[in-house]
């Protein structure tokens, strides 16, 4: 199972707007709507916030992984965010988030959910990667250090 199999280069944002959850989960949800997928974002936006009810999805040390799972969704979908100045996203360590993974699944994928959840989390516990993400130029540099992480696990 590969994150790049699911997360396309048109599905990376480079540098976040918002400053707080809501507009982060908009801007992150909002790439989805390209043909062949062409996902309800508003409805994508929503799940998501019933998610963050039951507990942040931003689990620190300046990363979140929102996610959910959608009726009507053929495939799981990923996108990435990076926001440099940092989103306020009540982190469970109370500090801002940086670093942003979206995973958007169908209904009836909980395996494969939890799998992809668990790899993102484990990428993501390497500083070193954590740091080339922040360092990162462009959108085609996010893709690329973000696929040979995600050969290299």
């Amino acid at each position: 199972m590969k994150i790049t199999e699911m997360l396309r280069q048109e599905f990376i944002l480079g540098e976040l707007e918002g400053k707080g959850k809501k507009e982060a989960l908009t801007e992150l949800s909002g790439v989805f709507k390209t043909p062949g997928i062409n996902l309800d974002s508003g409805e994508m936006l929503k799940v998501l916030l019933e998610r963050e009810k039951l507990g942040s999805t931003g689990i620190g040390e300046g990363i979140a992984i929102p996610h959910g799972k959608m009726a009507g969704l053929k495939e799981m979908v990923i996108s990435f965010g990076r926001s440099r100045k940092g989103v306020d996203f009540e982190t469970l360590d109370g500090r801002p988030a940086h670093l942003f993974f979206l995973l958007m699944a169908p209904e009836n994928s909980s395996g494969l959910h939890l799998k992809v959840l668990a790899k993102i989390s484990k990428m993501l516990k390497d500083n070193a990667f954590r740091k080339n993400l922040m360092e990162a130029e462009s959108r085609d540099d996010l893709f690329r250090i973000i696929s040979d992480k995600d050969d290299e696990i």
